[in-house]
């Protein structure tokens, strides 16, 4: 089996599907991954094929613009004039992405793997080969166990409700239609019913449809069909290539495992500020910290227990410290699991309040903290409450253990080899 993997968005969106690549290879397959081109050397250092596309909305992350995003979390009458922005902008700078991922069907497939927002579905149309859709957050099945986790659903909706929010989630398919069907021409490929929904195929029957995230976070009464499945988190097996830098290596051996704090790829608007805060909270916990910078750009950070990096992998990092401090994003949300730590979680936006929420019923952490509103005392005493509890630690300790046991990969593997032996072309 040759797939054809197709993604797009930050590291969070593209790692998993490295990680399945490399699953594939182990069970004897081939795969080719298409993503963001920023990410190519991400690719090339897990030596996965990798066909890289226009980086699209990617580029809004670095836009002043977004600075919104990150002060309303796209909720209330703001963060909804910002939501509209946001897909009015994303739109157009799909186009060249569509326009190089149709270049994909030229390197052929058995099998088409692709996020929702990705046109997948009309390329593997084009192959006459299956198409299989993949959540990495629960947003695009119906259920009534909660609202579609990154839709704006306002709070005081009756939960009765909440399986209408999943229409929501699909308006930002619908922006996407004109470029879909120029894509469609592009292909040879003529318009049919149905042809917009990633979820249906060409003869209107229910797709496989993968959830690439664990089973023990989601409500137990969420009800899926038969033809979704729930493997666990994608992860990329451990090899112990990974060779931290001196300094990383130094302050990792010089005293008790640190904290781990990172937020993520959403720009900072003041990371000055945040790193001060920050330290601040990490010395009142009485404990060291690795703060990762990412997109935030914090940098000034004062004083000899807290070490700011660039990145590392979260799955060798995360085991070597105390707990982690995380913006709950999906990726994030899974290495932290399977390391087994306490963690603090500070949501933003997005489908990350969700992830949090259910980290937190889970046991492996307190309460979330928001993260648009994240201050020294929050942060501070839940480093002391995970540090010092030991039932929240516990949690964590036997979550990992499950989360870890899954195999999110692997049993992706198989799920797409029983859809080829029952889809597939010969």
């Amino acid at each position: 089996m040759h797939a054809l993997l197709l993604t797009h968005g930050t590291r969070g969106d593209v790692q998993p599907f490295l990680a399945l690549a490399l699953a594939l290879s182990a069970a004897g397959h081939t795969a080719t991954v298409a993503g963001p081109e920023s990410y190519a050397p991400l690719a090339d250092a897990f030596g996965v094929p990798y066909h890289p596309v226009d980086d699209g909305p990617n580029a809004l992350m670095d836009d002043p613009a977004m600075a919104g995003v990150g002060e309303t979390g796209l909720r209330g009458l703001r963060g909804a004039a910002h939501t509209v922005t946001l897909l009015r902008e994303i739109t157009p700078r799909l186009r060249p992405v569509y326009t190089d991922m149709a270049a994909t069907a030229d390197l052929g497939a058995d099998i088409v793997v692709h996020i929702p927002g990705m046109p997948g579905a009309h390329i593997a149309e084009r192959l006459g080969v299956p198409a299989v859709p993949v959540a990495l957050q629960p947003s695009w099945v119906p259920t009534g166990a909660f609202p579609a986790p990154g839709v704006p659903w306002p709070r005081w909706v009756p939960a009765r409700f909440d399986r209408l929010s999943y229409r929501l989630a699909e308006t930002a398919l619908r922006g996407q239609r004109k470029v879909a069907d120029d894509l469609r021409r592009d292909l040879g490929l003529t318009p049919r019913p149905g042809a917009h929904d990633p979820l249906v195929r060409p003869d209107g029957t229910p797709a496989t449809v993968i959830h690439a995230f664990s089973r023990h976070l989601v409500p137990a009464d969420a009800g899926y069909p038969s033809w979704v499945r729930t493997t666990g988190f994608w992860s990329a097996p451990e090899d112990g290539a990974w060779d931290p830098p001196k300094a990383l290596e130094g302050f990792l051996s010089a005293g008790d495992p640190p904290v781990f704090i990172g937020f993520g790829s959403l720009p900072d608007p003041d990371p000055d500020a945040t790193g001060r805060m920050v330290a601040a909270a990490v010395r009142r916990a009485g404990v060291r910290a690795v703060l990762a910078s990412g997109r935030g750009g914090v940098t000034t950070v004062d004083g000899e227990d807290v070490l700011v990096i660039d990145q590392a992998p979260h799955g060798s990092l995360f085991p070597r410290c105390s707990a982690v401090v995380h913006h709950a994003g999906a990726g994030t949300t899974g290495a932290a699991l399977a390391s087994g730590r306490p963690q603090v979680v500070c949501p933003f936006w997005g489908d990350q309040p969700f992830w949090a929420g259910r980290v937190h019923a889970a046991g492996a952490a307190p309460a979330p903290l928001n993260g648009r509103r994240l201050t020294e005392d929050a942060l501070a005493g839940a480093l002391i409450r995970v540090l010092t509890g030991g039932e929240i630690a516990a949690c964590a300790a036997d979550l990992g253990e499950r989360v870890r046991a899954e195999g999110g990969a692997a049993e992706a593997v198989r799920i797409l080899e029983e859809v080829l032996a029952s889809e597939g072309v010969g």
